[in-house]
């Protein structure tokens, strides 16, 4: 029970990565607000998260919203009494190069992950203070650490994320809040299926075979080995640990 008497602002977290970080946390003493914009997948996950007998609200926000995000954070705080951990997971990833990437993508894509990361952790450092500091876990990617054909819009926008969380641990540090960022590999999670499509030319399994192919480990991660990185970064066990940028890869960066 490693975040017993803590709560968590988890974005995103209706399905994936963010619904396996919502149920872990719970299942270590948390209470979690699963935000995200699908009402509906944010209702069933908090709905089996209560069932188990742990605290966890739906909200349902645009984190790209600036009025939603801040209506959004203070609704958490409210329902869950305090806010000790957020984790800046929502994101999109459209593929594309430069040369074909669509404009309106490009913009969403930093719209959700750069200046979500942003509205999220802006609206919650207050609430955050108030509980006498807390930990902030952002959401990169390895495609902010190495070259990745085809997704020059998520592979700069993950790269933003990384240097916007190394400022926020030095703003933040005095207030008593960490701020680290986990850089995934390929995950098997439902944003993974059209990906995979591309990569494999029209087939998901080739996709997927060619991705398992390019990490040492010989497969894709899972949603919930993600989950266990997070919750170390949310716990005591990193309580010396911020602006620590850490891949969750599979061996992909050690290429």
């Amino acid at each position: 029970m490693r975040l017993q008497g803590r709560t968590a602002l988890i974005t995103g977290a209706g399905s994936g990565i963010g619904r396996a970080t919502a149920e872990l946390f719970a299942s270590e003493g948390a209470g979690v607000a699963i935000l995200d914009r699908d009402a509906p997948a944010a209702e069933a996950a908090a709905s089996a998260i209560s069932a188990t007998g742990a605290e966890a609200h739906p909200v349902v926000a645009d984190v790209s919203s600036p009025d939603e995000m801040f209506r959004a954070v203070a609704r958490s705080a409210r329902l869950l009494g305090r806010l000790d951990i957020v984790f800046n997971n929502a994101g999109v990833a459209p593929s594309g190069s430069v040369l074909d990437a669509d404009e309106d993508e490009w913009d969403r894509c930093f719209a959700v992950n750069v200046k979500g990361t942003y509205l999220t952790s802006r609206a919650a450092i207050p609430h955050l203070q108030a509980a006498g500091g807390g930990s902030i876990i952002n959401q990169a990617s390895v495609a902010a650490l190495v070259g990745m054909a085809n997704f020059s819009a998520y592979s700069a926008a993950k790269g933003a994320v990384v240097s916007l969380t190394r400022a926020m641990a030095i703003d933040l540090a005095p207030m008593g809040i960490r701020v680290n960022a986990l850089c995934p590999g390929a995950v098997h999670t439902p944003i993974m299926e059209p990906l995979m499509r591309n990569q494999g030319g029209g087939s998901v399994e080739r996709g997927l075979e060619l991705t398992a192919a390019k990490h040492p480990i010989g497969r894709l991660g899972t949603p919930m080995e993600i989950a266990a990185t997070a919750l170390f970064l949310a716990s005591d066990d990193a309580a010396f640990v911020t602006g620590a940028i850490l891949p969750v890869d599979g061996g992909r960066t050690a290429q």
